[in-house]
């Protein structure tokens, strides 16, 4: 037990002490994918790898489904994203028989760039002439299943189709004649992940992949998704103290990330709770070009639990999330 904890915490600091210059290193498509709009990982700087969600866990983990015990949960998600743009999820799970059989999701997500006005290359003073007014989309569509395969290891998995629309463009194909044709592309991507929970302190470690997929194409340019690969691990801090009680907790969560355009980074996360009812977040995004600190909160009413999360951005506006979950 000691040399995993060991293991994982060198991970961690090795990450953070030789993570290098926060530079592009590679060009991915899809990039929506990476943006997550559930508050309660926006209020912990997405450190969720290792912490069940109930049906939101799609987004993080799929293995977080695995620990439902309530016969449904669904949770819709609203990300006011930078430069107006709007990126929305829901997500719902099914458990029947308290998780015996496992638990099954389903996960939406939609993103609205607003409108962009459209030109093309022409021979005049300025080089191009205004086209169209367009609305380009994205959205995921996705089935995922988690299972608890002992009291302590967990596995799950999603399977999702994306889709892009970009407008349209005018296409020769002779050189007396053109086409227009819709930019649009999809991919079939697919995220898995694991998560072990031991029982000293609560101490849960884990891994994820999300968007592993094959190159997917825009007319004759090949491109990659932004496939990650997060380990991470959470404890509950107030647990090492026999003098607090069980109505109190605070759960940090260390997140160790592997993006393929970008260097190595880590998101740390912190979540006190009272009696379950009430929770404050903190977290922080290191190697991040404009995100740094991230600050949440959230209250539980009965089956109805509503989360908030505020990015600051840099140049940007900050960044505003709202998530509304019940679970029954």
């Amino acid at each position: 037990m000691k040399y995993i904890q060991n293991s994982i915490l060198l991970i961690f600091l090795l990450s953070y002490l030789l993570g290098s210059e926060n530079k592009k290193l590679a060009q991915t498509g899809f990039q929506f994918l990476s943006v997550t709009a559930d508050a309660r990982g926006g209020g912990m700087g997405d450190a969720l790898t290792t912490i069940h969600t109930g049906s939101a866990s799609l987004f993080f983990n799929p293995a977080g489904l695995s620990r439902q015990r309530e016969l449904i949960d669904i949770n819709f998600s609203s990300n006011n994203w930078i430069a107006d743009i709007q990126h929305e999820a829901l997500s719902l799970s099914f458990s029947p028989k308290n998780g015996k059989y496992g638990v099954f999701g389903f996960s939406f997500h939609n993103v609205d760039y607003g409108e962009l006005q459209g030109t093309m290359v022409w021979d005049n003073e300025r080089g191009f002439i205004d086209t169209e007014v367009f609305k380009p989309t994205a959205m995921a569509i996705g089935v995922g299943y988690g299972r608890a395969l002992s009291e302590n290891f967990s596995v799950g998995g999603q399977v999702k189709k994306a889709y892009q629309y970009l407008g349209r463009s005018v296409v020769p194909i002779s050189d007396t004649s053109q086409v227009v044709q819709k930019n649009t592309a999809d991919a079939l991507a697919f995220d898995f992940g694991t998560i072990y929970r031991t029982d000293w302190h609560g101490f849960t470690f884990g891994m994820s992949v999300r968007n592993f997929s094959d190159e997917s194409q825009y007319a004759y340019d090949g491109f990659q998704l932004p496939l990650t690969f997060r380990i991470g691990g959470s404890v509950d801090l107030l647990s090492f103290s026999p003098l607090i009680g069980s109505s109190h907790s605070v759960l940090m969560a260390v997140d160790a990330l592997h993006p393929r355009s970008y260097p190595e980074r880590v998101n740390m996360g912190f979540e006190y709770s009272f009696r379950k009812l009430f929770k404050a977040r903190m977290g922080y995004l290191y190697n991040y070009d404009e995100r740094g600190l991230t600050f949440g909160c959230g209250a539980k009413i009965g089956p109805l639990m509503v989360d908030y999360a505020h990015t600051p951005f840099g140049i940007f506006d900050a960044v505003s999330r709202v998530s509304i979950g019940i679970s029954r």
